[in-house]
């Protein structure tokens, strides 16, 4: 038995729900449109580009957690999942995940994104195990603040780190699926590092390690991606 760790945005998703949650909120007047969008996009882009300012994108997405009830949040969370998330699960990946389970493998899902938003997310494929960006609470929900190591780019070898000692699971043969060169510390790290429709970034950096390069998603699909990611670097410079 190996452990298979898995990214999930652009990875096991053919989005990223970071960035869609906040999307979707801004469709929903829950915030204000046009200026969170900008700033959301702002802070994509940084993400892109291996140069986000994690302790001011999390103040910025965390906000609207602290705003609102647990109730009402959660009722969104449901609706977005629902509308939003379930769409970008391909079969490829669902395949992925299941290939892994039926090997016996521990199935682990490392991401940046918060655990509010990936929680259900790593429900809809069976995951059992998730390692996210955590966040703290006190007795009336969400502060708006973050808990913890952020679990980016070292932080995800930090956090595992200490999830292996916790559980007693070691890193012996054990593969990373990943889509992004922000996840470079930890594709170091494992035995079997995979590209998953990789950034420009790490399809190079895979190519010159001799990594394998695999795609979840279609070649139309990846195509118009493509296209969108240099519509938004255009947009966003």
């Amino acid at each position: 038995m190996t452990l298979a760790i898995f990214d999930l945005d652009h990875t096991l998703l053919d989005g990223d729900s970071d960035y869609l949650w906040g999307r979707y909120l801004a469709r929903r007047g829950i915030v204000d449109g046009a200026s969170y969008e900008r700033d959301n996009r702002r802070f994509y882009a940084q993400y892109r580009r291996g140069a986000l300012d994690m302790t001011a994108y999390l103040a910025f997405s965390l906000a609207p957690l602290a705003a609102h009830r647990l109730e009402q949040l959660h009722a969104w969370r449901a609706d977005f999942l629902h509308t939003v998330i379930r769409p970008l699960i391909t079969p490829a990946a669902r395949a992925l995940v299941e290939k892994h389970r039926g090997a016996g493998d521990t199935l682990l899902v490392i991401t940046a994104t918060n655990r509010f938003v990936t929680q259900p997310i790593v429900a809809e494929f069976g995951i059992p195990h998730l390692l996210a960006t955590e966040l703290e609470q006190n007795a009336r929900g969400y502060t708006g603040r973050g808990r913890g190591v952020p679990c980016f780019r070292e932080g995800k070898v930090v956090r595992l780190n200490a999830w292996l000692a916790d559980t007693g699971e070691t890193l012996a043969g054990a593969c990373f699926y990943s889509d992004s060169h922000n996840d470079l510390p930890l594709l170091e790290k494992v035995a079997r590092p995979v590209a998953v429709d990789p950034d420009e970034t790490l399809r190079r950096h895979a190519a010159g390690r001799g990594w394998p390069v695999i795609s979840l998603r279609d070649a139309t699909r990846r195509a118009d991606e493509r296209e969108k990611e240099r519509e938004r670097g255009n947009d966003m410079d």
